[in-house]
């Protein structure tokens, strides 16, 4: 078990969220964060009592930022603002988004310019160590300002209201925290919205996306390498040279990655005899898996900076005596390149499906039987999976549309720009979902073009074809394949062959 994880505000990572979100280590708020969240609130509360009008603790918010509120409407101000955005729809999101987005918050609370008691950030922290996971509708955030929808169902658990899992039941919030033995700490001027007001959701999703993706990434590796060689690739294209030149670190890296899983085998080591150049698919796919890679290292490094800056509107400077009212809570920093992202993997599932459609195809396939079958006519071997493969990448090209262009001014047009950002944060794992299934197709595929070959392969792609059959047996004859396709999903979506072959040959990264 890991010592539990100090958040100081800084230095939070993708690995860390996925820690905290999928496998429950505990988090520590730092003793200097506390100081800050302290000092903050101080300052605050000094403001209160000398009426400086301040957006959000003595002012409506959107349209209604210009109504000032009297001291009575302080105190409800918080609680009705809560009630009012807790308008999402939908199913509720997985534990691990609910998660992600309450360590985000804490960590923003720790910079100490949020404005709120400690009691609220405290009892995020507990929460999280006692696992109460609010229940929390997948929609109805635009990802400005921030997330504020599915933050509020987390912001009903601090007046004891809403539902929450715990210990896997869904509860009334009251009752969750009361098994937990989780005090309810109210919500006082400013605790509300500085609960609400950042982009909290949509980029803990997108950290555990990215997480995902690079695992993914790397399993598309390991299913090139298969088909390569069993389509008796020519191999020099994968030579670091051509990629280095060029200087592009995503495709040094996936052509060293490849390599190191081919090698020792007849191709790899010139045995075979090949074509003196190969189409598309099979000798740029250096480039286009590290397309994907430099594209989600760009994507990490906007998540992570989110992950660590003050998401928040107001933002207070205690050393300054000062609050400014700005628009950090807006998530399109985020979006953009997450909307890259999703496109990425849908570009890496269309070249792997073009590699399928190789070893399927006997005028490609290099002396391969048709349709990988060998009683062609009578059985039609693979013929569907392809067809299979194929709906899933055109769903994966509908979602790929960018979200982040697709603002609707909303508020009376007072947030006449939103980032949409929840919506790229949901298709993006619509899209995932759809690539495991269409990579476990082509590890299939991969698998049964193997077994006609009679030549030695490389180290990595003899563990990878172990792997596959573990869970999907030779198809001799032909059967029902829906089994099949779901295992192999499966199987990409656990990471098992991942960590067999990198158990073996060591890290592709």
């Amino acid at each position: 078990m890991k010592t539990s994880l100090i958040i100081t505000g800084s230095g939070l990572t993708i690995e860390h969220v996925v820690e905290v979100a999928r496998h429950h280590r505990k988090v520590e708020l730092d003793t200097a964060a506390i100081g800050r969240i302290e000092k903050c609130r101080a300052m605050l509360e000094r403001k209160i009592q000398a009426k400086e009008i301040m957006y959000g603790v003595n002012t409506g918010i959107g349209e209604f930022s210009e109504m000032v509120l009297n001291d009575d409407q302080v105190k409800d101000f918080q609680k009705y603002l809560i009630y009012n955005h807790a308008a999402g729809i939908g199913e509720p999101m997985p534990e691990d988004w609910v998660r992600g987005a309450m360590l985000g918050r804490i960590n923003v609370h720790a910079h100490g310019h949020s404005g709120c008691r400690p009691e609220i950030t405290r009892t995020l922290v507990e929460m999280l160590n006692k696992g109460v996971t609010p229940y929390v509708c997948r929609k109805g955030s635009v990802g400005a300002s921030g997330d504020l929808a599915p933050m509020s169902q987390i912001a009903l658990l601090m007046m004891g209201e809403g539902k929450a899992y715990y210990k896997g039941e869904l509860l009334s919030g009251r009752e969750a925290l009361k098994r937990a033995g989780i005090e309810i700490p109210g919500l006082q001027a400013r605790d509300g919205l500085a609960t609400i007001n950042g982009s909290n959701v949509l980029t803990a999703m997108s950290a555990l996306f990215l997480f995902d993706a690079d695992r993914f990434l790397r399993q598309a590796e390991i299913a090139a390498a298969m088909s390569l060689e069993a389509l008796k690739a020519n191999m020099k294209p994968y030579d670091r040279k051509i990629h280095e030149v060029r200087g592009f670190a995503g495709a040094v890296r996936s052509a060293m990655a490849i390599n190191k899983i081919v090698k020792g085998g007849d191709l790899a080591e010139g045995r075979i005899k090949c074509k003196v150049q190969d189409a598309y698919s099979m000798r740029s796919t250096p480039q286009v898996i590290g397309a994907a890679h430099d594209a989600m290292a760009w994507a990490r490094s906007q998540v992570e900076i989110e992950l660590n800056g003050v998401g928040d509107n107001p933002i207070f400077f205690p050393d300054e005596n000062l609050q400014l009212s700005g628009a950090n809570f807006q998530g399109s920093p985020v979006s953009l390149p997450m909307d890259m992202a999703g496109a990425a993997i849908t570009m890496v599932c269309v070249l792997s499906e073009r590699r399928m459609n190789r070893l399927n195809n006997p005028a490609l396939s290099v002396g391969l039987p048709a349709f990988l079958t060998k009683g062609a006519g009578m059985f039609s071997g693979l013929m569907l999976s392809q067809y299979t493969a194929d709906m899933q990448i055109v769903e994966q090209r509908i979602l790929s549309a960018p979200a982040s262009i697709q603002s609707i001014p909303a508020a009376a047009d007072q947030e006449d720009f939103v980032s949409m950002g929840m919506n790229t944060a949901l298709k993006n794992f619509q899209i995932m979902d759809n690539a495991y299934g269409i990579l476990g197709i082509e590890l299939m595929a991969a698998a049964q073009a193997l077994d006609f070959r009679d030549y030695n392969f490389g180290e990595g792609t003899r563990k990878a074809h172990e792997l596959v059959r573990r869970h999907v047996a030779f198809l001799d004859v032909d059967r029902p394949l829906f089994d099949d396709h779901n295992a192999m999903k499966a199987l990409v979506e656990s990471g098992e062959i991942l960590e067999e072959v990198e158990r073996l040959i060591g890290k592709l990264n």
